[in-house]
């Protein structure tokens, strides 16, 4: 099922005008609580020994089971009216983007700190972050704001329009539902070293064709924003496969070289320190100002891909 030429410029919209309303009852929370119900059932069932195998059910169940509902919905209300169906769809598909909700995120962190701010400025990064944010100092806060916003281009805009493209709501909520489960059980500790592996391989699967889109267009974003292109460019080149993540580091090298600044290094997570390679040079410290620039990235980036895949709807559609 590929969506109508028109669903994903509004869907899109519906999303830079709206976010995501906390009244609104939000699929992910559905998913989650899938997730959490489905694992409980795995650990009480299963003997350890067979969790590696198990974690293949994670993603069958809740990626395949959140196609299935929505190609089912979207189904039934298409034989009521077309029309109905194509506007669910945008709807649906509007819940999987968040390109508003991260670019507000990341001005809440960049708010305190223009103010001075800095206990409030360390809480509004500790909604975003897993590492500790309690005694960082200016330039660890926006570092910290600057890396989240640039990796979750990938997953909060590029991927899930870049799957809505390919197969309208069903493979959007499918994508949405393989990036939830990352980010409950794709944790390589010792928790879910064996039933979270088939979860975090299949998000990095399923991320490899847009976090290097995504690059590219950051490319074209930081040249048309008058930021520095060619150092987005080198940087991508020189940094972005030492990251420990096969794609995060796209999107945090295209951001770092086209601010010139430098992103990665230590952090740390519950008391323990851990050293993330290193993206981009620095010429100079992270300041609150940089968050704003990557948020205008962002928007750009998004704005720029939702525009190829209307394009690339009406030609497939025959619109023009």
């Amino acid at each position: 099922m590929t969506a109508a030429w028109w669903v994903l410029p509004v869907a899109y919209a519906l999303d830079r005008l709206l976010g995501d309303p906390r009244w609104l009852p939000h699929p992910v929370v559905g998913m989650g609580k899938a997730i959490a119900a489905i694992e409980a059932a795995i650990r009480r069932l299963v003997k350890p020994r067979a969790y590696r195998a198990a974690g293949l059910l994670l993603p069958l169940l809740v990626a395949g089971g959140s196609f299935a509902v929505t190609w089912a919905v979207l189904r039934l209300l298409a034989q009521v009216n077309p029309w109905l169906a194509a506007l669910a769809e945008a709807a649906l598909i509007a819940t999987t983007i968040a390109a508003k909700g991260l670019r507000d995120a990341g001005m809440e962190v960049c708010g305190h700190l223009r103010r001075g701010d800095m206990p409030a400025a360390r809480r509004a990064l500790g909604m975003i972050v897993g590492r500790d944010t309690a005694h960082l100092p200016e330039p660890e806060v926006a570092r910290g704001a600057v890396e989240t916003v640039a990796e979750n281009i990938v997953d909060a805009v590029v991927s899930p329009l870049f799957f809505a493209l390919l197969g309208g709501a069903p493979l959007a909520m499918a994508y949405r539902a393989v990036n939830t489960l990352d980010s409950m059980v794709g944790y390589k500790n010792e928790k879910y070293i064996d039933l979270g592996w088939a979860s975090a391989r299949l998000d990095d699967i399923v991320n490899y064709i847009p976090a290097r889109l995504t690059a590219l267009l950051l490319i074209a974003a930081a040249w048309l924003l008058r930021f520095n292109a060619k150092g987005a460019a080198t940087m991508v080149r020189r940094d972005a496969s030492s990251h420990p993540s096969p794609n995060s580091g796209y999107p945090e090298s295209a951001v770092a070289g086209a601010l010139g600044v430098r992103l990665g290094g230590e952090n740390s997570y519950h008391g323990v320190v851990s050293f993330r390679a290193y993206m981009g040079d620095k010429s100079r410290e992270l300041e609150a100002e940089d968050i704003p620039k990557t948020g205008r990235m962002l928007f750009v980036v998004s704005d720029m891909f939702v525009l190829l895949g209307t394009v690339a709807g009406l030609a497939l559609t025959g619109g023009f």
